[in-house]
């Protein structure tokens, strides 16, 4: 989300959504974004930064202790928001979302200064801290809130994980692809750990090879300009039953005005050109923006986070309709 304020973010997240997620302020800065939040959940990987970006480290640094102070500020404001609208303990959900390993592994460099990924052991440590660090979370959030949590994992860079694209340091420092099926048993693993449902969340354009190996996630997605193969992964991903977080939502505010009633039509016509019952958008589809809305306008987060959760009230109200 845009801004710096965890109390007025608070506030728009629990205000507009029924699902309502920790959200992550990058405007604070270094220890506050994606990557940075990452410090304050892994577990014995202590993390630093410079003007290189994000390093592991070899004890705790100054922002280690920005990290876990942001998060612990941020729980504060949303536990003190659920005990005043009498949320604690109704078993309502909430989500929670974090840097997924690869992507965590293709962003922050070892102390030798090579990029985690190169070293699979190293980045196999970042995938075991990860599932470690988002496990003792979600039970602090669960004795906090007492809500059912669901974990996000954020994964811009799988893609590029996969195909061995990640930009190195330097022309000879070499990084070596990770295979699919590798980076499945690893996600996996962590899911497993975790224990609770999971959504595994890219911008990106959508591997599908990965999304045929992960089953029982959610997959959020952006779907506003779907392919014939994605059309295809979709309906895949719909008929086992898995749960699809469908992008439809701009990031950012488009030059047309945008209204729930057309996200919901936008959807009931891509169930169509897959030839799936309308229905699954009441049981297997979820609205949400195409991607994160730090670079929006406070005023656009706020009026896309309505327009998901108005379009998500028609589909589940009666699609069949729109």
């Amino acid at each position: 989300m845009p801004g710096t304020d965890p109390r007025e973010t608070a506030a728009v997240v629990n205000g507009e959504l029924d699902l309502a997620h920790l959200a992550e302020l990058p405007d604070r800065g270094a220890g506050a974004d994606m990557v940075g939040r990452m410090a304050a959940v892994l577990v014995d990987l202590p993390m630093d930064a410079g003007t290189w970006g994000y390093r592991l480290a070899a004890r705790g640094s100054a922002v280690s202790r920005r990290s876990r102070d942001f998060l612990r500020a941020d729980l504060d404001v949303v536990e003190e928001l659920w005990d005043r609208a009498g949320f604690r303990g109704t078993g309502r959900q909430f989500k929670i979302q974090a840097c997924g390993p690869f992507t965590l592994s293709a962003s922050v460099e070892l102390r030798a200064g090579h990029k985690v990924l190169r070293d699979r052991g190293a980045w196999h440590d970042v995938v075991a801290s990860t599932a470690e660090g988002l496990r003792e979370l979600v039970g602090e959030v669960t004795r906090r809130l007492g809500a059912e949590v669901i974990v996000q994992l954020d994964e811009p860079m799988i893609g590029q994980v996969i195909d061995g694209a990640v930009t190195p340091l330097t022309r000879f420092d070499t990084i070596p692809a990770v295979p699919v099926a590798d980076v499945a048993e690893s996600l996996h693993g962590v899911v497993e750990q975790i224990g609770r449902p999971t959504i595994i969340h890219s911008c990106a354009a959508p591997r599908w090879d990965l999304v045929e190996r992960l089953r029982g996630v959610a997959w959020s997605l952006d779907v506003t300009s779907p392919t014939t193969t994605d059309l295809d992964g979709i309906g895949s991903v719909i008929d086992r039953g898995d749960v699809l977080v469908a992008g439809v939502v701009p990031a950012v505010r488009g030059d047309r005005e945008l209204r729930a009633e057309i996200v919901a039509t936008r959807l009931a016509a891509l169930t169509d050109r897959i030839g799936l019952d309308r229905k699954v958008l009441s049981h297997n589809v979820m609205v949400s923006p195409t991607c994160g809305l730090a670079g929006a306008t406070p005023a656009w987060a706020k009026a896309a986070l309505g327009l998901c959760a108005a379009a998500g009230e028609l589909l589940a109200a009666d699609p069949t309709a729109l």
